[in-house]
């Protein structure tokens, strides 16, 4: 995921402001060092090194993390103490990785990488037990520990964004709902216009031409009727161009539901036949089989079929007869209005030209919203030329699907257009929680398995280094020449297994075994050895080896 921009001067502040809080840590350890402190190695190497790594970080933190355990590593190579203060530094640069990087693998890979080099240097310097503690649990914690605290700062500030983003994207779902609807309202209003309008005007421009053959009119009155004949006809083309300017949005992709615009409760397709039959369209019908009773959606999408196809017949074949069919089954009804064959002469091409000057009229309107209207009632649609005519053939089925499909869905197959796929804001829920999952598991499972590595080695090593300690006091009051019997009850139960070159080299009594002792439970610092040397189970010398020696 990418992050905004941070202006340059901001990143220079915050860098400089981040190397002098680790300058600061790293001039206090030298310090601290006091005499044993080497200007060049233990202050003005680190401070070169933290200028480099920490602009590094920002490209590149995995190699700044890298740079930053060398000084560790460095630092393991000291004589007289493997603590120092570059274990703040790398403590730091790891929460920045953790930060930058989203991934887990790599930076496992590199923190893993990091103790390795630990290791390596510990075993090659033959480093005391107590700088193996040290490598084995100092330098993972400053590892592992500031790098899951940087990833879950991460991914707390991914999840707040994400939320922003999730709310900017339901607030334009909802204006998209809003103008959905009101895109689906002016579909509607072009489905009523062009479904009722439009039927009346072509039977009043019908009626007119009939006027218009009365022979007890006069010259006058058969201009004023041809007049308004034409007015008609500009009134249906205007109602055309109204319906496709009101169509242009609802095509850019919003659907629009099945219900409205529909006949009155009180009108059926008898009604509507026999108004067309007193317009002096010459219609007759024929209803076959047991009229069912019929879900209103059925009832209004039958009347819509036989008002498209009168419309279409009175607009382009006027004075052609009509033959309507209402054909009932047990479950699905079978309409058909099939326009009369072409004068004779006109042929098939004819036929075929006025078809398409019947798409060309409606703007292709009227048979496409009717088709959508009746696949939305799960039934099916058929229009063409027939004997010379056109016929319009529809089934619909009795029993309406229970949720009425919209009409864009109806017209792509069927499907609602919000099927089979999740809405954006589910999808980047589930995507900010599989993120979330993922962080978790890596934040619980990384240290469960630096631990299972490291604890059991620094749990046996701690043990040691706490078992093997003789007391000051009880080392004061050890007498040579006393059996071991005598002292035993002084002796702590184990020795000191890990005494340093120098220790085992000391000149020793001859003919002696000698033990170490730690002086001690101090787990991060060197202390005093105590070496008993015996002969025959009787204690011949006692000594104090220091813990440093150059």
């Amino acid at each position: 995921m990418r992050h905004p921009r941070i202006p340059a001067t901001r990143v220079v502040i915050a860098d400089a402001a981040l190397w002098a809080v680790l300058a600061a840590a790293t001039g206090y350890g030298f310090r601290d060092a006091g005499a044993a402190a080497r200007p060049v190695v233990d202050l003005l190497l680190p401070l070169a090194v933290l200028a480099v790594t920490v602009p590094l970080s920002r490209g590149r933190p995995m190699a700044a993390v890298v740079v930053v355990n060398g000084l560790c590593a460095l630092g393991l190579a000291d004589a007289s103490t493997p603590a120092n203060s570059h274990v703040l530094s790398l403590a730091a640069l790891s929460c920045l990785l953790g930060v930058r990087v989203a991934g887990a693998r790599g930076p496992l890979v590199v923190l893993a990488a990091c103790l390795g080099v630990d290791v390596v240097a510990c075993a090659v310097l033959r480093v005391p037990a107590v700088w193996w503690f040290y490598a084995l649990t100092v330098i993972p914690a400053a590892l592992l520990l500031p790098w899951l605290a940087g990833r879950h700062w991460r991914g707390r500030r991914e999840l707040v964004r994400d939320g922003w983003r999730l709310a900017r994207s339901l607030e334009e779902r909802q204006y998209l709902v809003a103008e959905r609807a009101r895109l689906t309202e002016r579909a509607d209003i072009a489905a009523d216009m062009h479904d009722s309008l439009g039927h009346v005007l072509s039977l009043v421009a019908l009626r007119a031409g009939a006027l218009e053959l009365s022979p007890d009119l006069t010259d006058r009155d058969r201009a004023d009727l041809a007049e308004l004949r034409a007015t008609i006809a500009d009134a249906v083309e205007q109602l055309r161009q109204t319906i496709t300017v009101l169509h242009e949005p609802q095509e850019a992709g919003t659907g629009t539901a099945e219900g409205s615009g529909g006949p009155s409760a009180e009108d059926t397709v008898a009604d509507l036949l026999g108004r067309a039959a007193a317009s002096g369209v010459p219609v007759s019908w024929e209803r076959r089989g047991a009229v069912p009773v019929l879900p209103p959606l059925v009832e209004r999408g039958m009347y819509r079929v036989v008002q498209e196809a009168l419309t279409n017949a009175v607009k382009h074949a006027p004075g052609r007869a009509v033959r309507v069919g209402i054909d009932h089954a047990a479950d699905h009804t079978r309409v058909s209005v099939v326009n009369a064959a072409a004068r004779e002469g006109e042929g098939e091409r004819a036929t075929r030209v006025r078809a398409d000057e019947r798409t060309r009229a409606t703007g292709g309107r009227g048979l496409a919203g009717l088709r959508e209207r009746v696949t939305v009632l799960g039934g099916t649609l058929h229009t063409g030329p027939h004997r010379g005519g056109f016929r319009v053939t529809a089934v619909l089925p009795h029993q309406a699907p229970a949720r009425p499909l919209t009409r864009t869905a109806a017209s792509a197959g069927g499907e609602h257009p919000e099927a089979g796929a999740a809405p954006q804001s589910a999808e980047l829920l589930a995507a900010v929680r599989r993120a979330a999952v993922r962080r978790t598991v890596a934040a619980c499972v990384a240290p469960v398995a630096a631990a299972a590595f490291f604890v059991p080695a620094a749990a046996y090593l701690a043990w040691q280094l706490t078992t093997g300690v003789l007391p000051p006091s009880r080392f004061d009051v050890l007498e040579a020449g006393r059996s071991r019997a005598e002292l035993g009850h002084l002796l702590p139960a184990r020795t000191f297994p890990y005494p340093p070159d120098h220790a085992r080299s000391a000149p020793r009594p001859p003919g002696t075994d000698c033990e170490f002792y730690r002086s001690g439970r101090d787990l991060l610092d060197q202390v005093d050895l105590y070496r008993l040397c015996w002969s025959d189970g009787v204690l011949v010398a006692k000594d104090t080896l220091e813990a440093h020696r150059n």
